[in-house]
């Protein structure tokens, strides 16, 4: 059999005992498995094969198994079909037969893995973790760097307004480094209660308070030899940093009722929407835990300071959301996309996201126009041609003091004056 199956398969692997299935499955990870039925002496009930049919089918659902047997017995071909095998062979077996069906079984393995690739290819086009970069300044800026760092271990710190993406672009990194091929685990650490905390991220054993009726691996461990990414890490209470430093800094964890620590090997990313190096000056926020997640810092810029992107944004996600509601493709007008260019959008991209969603479901498949899209006009971008400079210069220092957490300082080396200067225009417009 060997001999006849080595000219028509790329590899034959043969094995003299069942025992050796399960190393097999793993270490060769076949597309198609011919099984025999029976394989004690004196049994010939086929009840051995049917066992390892359903072994192999628990671990590997994907491979296919045909079913080979000195016992023509149509009760027990039927069986082993109904329980996941492709077809049944008997001995002593005719090639051409042979050879067929195992081919059979190999060109059925193959199509259902294109047609799981099809759908994976279709899924990441219309995944909203997929990075629109865009053509902003900012944004090259900030992709440049990406390229630079994302292939290494640094700790990154994401900063940046709600809405503007930052778990997309800690994604993005992820797929960039080496450790691509492991998870990326998002926790929104800021959401997590405070008894929970712990639990959370470095799991518990069994018994250790009311509700831990089994084991449970925490984030860091599910992550192991992957990302972490902590979202609103601004957010933690002050008393809890000094665990999380603790765990970043050993490398290693305890779960929560054990005293056996547990090495990890993670990347971390964090992202905040809140001006932690002012947190860290004020003392709300752990100098040493910040000075550790932030080996690089990349800032989101708000979508208001993207315009250029904002129309080919909403394209891509009129796109989306056409191929989701099966609605015929169609486009904006002038007058919407003059809209979208000139609204503020204060939830910046998952604002423009929902909008656009909206406006797919309720134009029809028409041209979406200025009455689809919903948007409160009251709310104007500096860019509305409408504004006068006095309110453009108010808005630039607003933004910029909002953007800092109120730190002048920092405001007025933004804007490129004085700290004297800001303080007599914050009295002038009334900031």
């Amino acid at each position: 059999m060997e001999l006849l199956l080595n000219g028509y398969f790329d590899k034959v692997v043969m094995t003299s005992t069942p025992n050796q299935i399960d190393f097999a499955l793993r270490d060769e990870k076949p597309d198609v498995v011919l099984l025999d039925m029976n394989f004690s002496a004196g049994i010939n009930n086929g009840n051995e094969g049917l066992f390892w049919l359903r072994r192999i089918k628990e671990q590997r659902p994907e491979v296919e198994v045909v079913l080979f047997t000195a016992y023509a017995d149509i009760d027990l071909a039927v069986r082993g079909i109904k329980e996941g095998a492709f077809d049944f062979v008997s001995k002593p077996w005719d090639n051409d037969k042979l050879l067929t069906t195992l081919q059979g079984a190999y060109n059925l393995r193959r199509s259902r893995k294109s047609v799981k690739h099809l759908k994976e290819i279709k899924r990441e086009l219309l995944n909203e973790s997929t990075m629109y970069w865009g053509e902003s300044e900012a944004m090259k800026r900030l992709r440049d760097t990406v390229e630079k760092v994302a292939d290494t271990d640094a700790y990154i710190l994401i900063t940046g307004e709600n809405g503007t993406g930052k778990e997309i672009l800690a994604r993005e990194i992820h797929k960039l480094s080496s450790r691509k091929g492991e998870l990326m685990v998002a926790v929104d650490v800021g959401a997590l209660p405070e008894s929970l905390f712990e639990s959370e991220l470095f799991g518990h054993v069994k018994g250790s308070f009311t509700d831990a009726k089994t084991d449970r691996a925490g984030k860091f461990e599910v992550a192991n030899h992957g990302t972490l990414f902590l979202d609103e890490i601004g957010n933690i209470p002050l008393h809890l940093q000094a665990k999380l430093l603790t765990a970043i800094q050993s490398g290693q964890i305890t779960r929560v009722g054990s005293n056996t620590p547990i090495p990890v090997d993670i990347r971390l990313i964090s992202a905040t929407n809140r001006n932690v190096l002012d947190m860290a000056a004020q003392g709300t926020f752990r100098e040493d835990l910040l000075y550790r997640i932030n080996t690089i810092h990349l800032d989101l810029p708000p979508l208001r300071q993207r315009i250029e992107d904002i129309v080919p944004l909403a394209e891509m996600f009129h796109a989306k959301y056409a191929a989701k509601y099966n609605k015929p493709a169609s486009s904006f007008s002038r007058e919407a996309k003059k809209m979208l260019s000139t609204y503020s959008w204060p939830g910046n991209i998952r604002e423009l996201q929902h909008t656009i969603e909206k406006a797919v479901i309720l134009s029809g498949g028409k041209v979406i126009d200025t009455d689809t899209l919903l948007l409160d006009t009251r709310r104007r971008s500096i860019a509305d041609p409408g504004s006068t400079l006095r309110e453009i210069e108010r808005e630039v220092i607003r933004e910029a003091i909002e953007r800092h957490g109120g730190n002048l300082s920092a405001v007025a080396g933004q804007l490129g004056i004085t700290r004297q200067a800001l303080y007599n225009k914050i009295k002038r417009f009334e900031l």
